[in-house]
């Protein structure tokens, strides 16, 4: 099938256009900006420190806010992208113009990641320029790492939202849905795992519990931060329940692209039939 990459990038420009237009970009960075300072500055309170630590309990800081935050703005960013259109009367005249279905995704899905990337990488440049200040380059390539991932954990999710998005009969129930991945992905998930592990006392799982993780991006996405850094990887235990082969973080990062480039050919396949 011919796709034409000029009419893919007119559509992903459209897209891209209206959420600056109504500010989305701004608004989420500016969310991104305000907490990430805070917990920079004030995470290490409790120990009677104020300001960045050390570039690793930092990171580790913020993981924990990616997880929460990243997932549920790809998530309500995505969810009407296509039942929404549908709803409205426009995807009938979005598909009477020369445009195949799988341009109109494509455009769709490139505008709604150009939007949320600019926003997540705004939203983290300030940190980026005090944590320079005090540690230099040696300390801002492992955020610039963590920067990368959490953008990518971004797109894993917001694949999942256009897959909803084209599933869902109406924006009702994308939204339900939507709402409901995420609190299976990023609370309940780990809490069956724990479950599970604590129910059998360690008879079940094992090593095979590490690599069910991999069915979790968000849990992939705290595998691919954490465990690069050794200052602190004892302190998620996860030094004892991931086995060597996982810290392998190019077979983490491809393991990532598979949660983006699944889903999404999920949705071309449906968006399709």
């Amino acid at each position: 099938m011919s796709l034409e990459l000029r009419q893919v990038l007119t559509l992903a420009g459209k897209e891209f256009r209206d959420r600056l237009r109504n500010r989305w970009v701004l608004a989420v960075a500016l969310v991104f900006t305000v907490f990430s300072l805070v917990i920079t500055y004030f995470g290490g309170a409790s120990q009677g420190q104020v300001g960045p630590r050390s570039i690793e309990f930092t990171i580790a800081s913020l993981v924990s806010l990616v997880i929460y935050l990243v997932p549920l703005i790809a998530l309500l960013l995505g969810f009407d992208a296509v039942v929404g259109e549908r709803e409205r009367g426009s995807l009938d005249l979005l598909l009477a113009l020369p445009i195949t279905r799988l341009e109109l995704l494509l455009g769709k899905y490139l505008g709604l990641a150009a939007a949320l990337t600019l926003s997540t990488l705004a939203g983290f440049a300030l940190v980026a320029v005090l944590l320079y200040q005090q540690f230099s380059w040696a300390g801002l390539y492992h955020y610039l790492g963590f920067v990368l991932s959490s953008a990518l954990l971004g797109l894993a999710f917001l694949s999942l939202a256009l897959l909803l998005s084209v599933l869902a009969r109406d924006r009702t129930r994308a939204s339900g849905l939507a709402i409901a991945l995420w609190f299976g992905f990023v609370l309940v998930f780990d809490l069956l795992l724990l479950g599970l592990l604590v129910a059998s006392g360690g008879a079940y799982g094992g090593e095979a519990l590490a690599y069910v993780l991999l069915l979790n991006p968000a849990d992939l996405y705290r595998i691919l931060n954490v465990f690069s850094l050794d200052e602190v990887r004892s302190l998620y235990g996860l030094a004892s329940i991931v086995p060597p082969a996982l810290a392998n973080p190019w077979l983490m990062g491809a393991a990532m692209l598979g949660w983006i480039l699944g889903p999404l050919a999920l949705a071309s396949w449906r968006f399709k039939v």
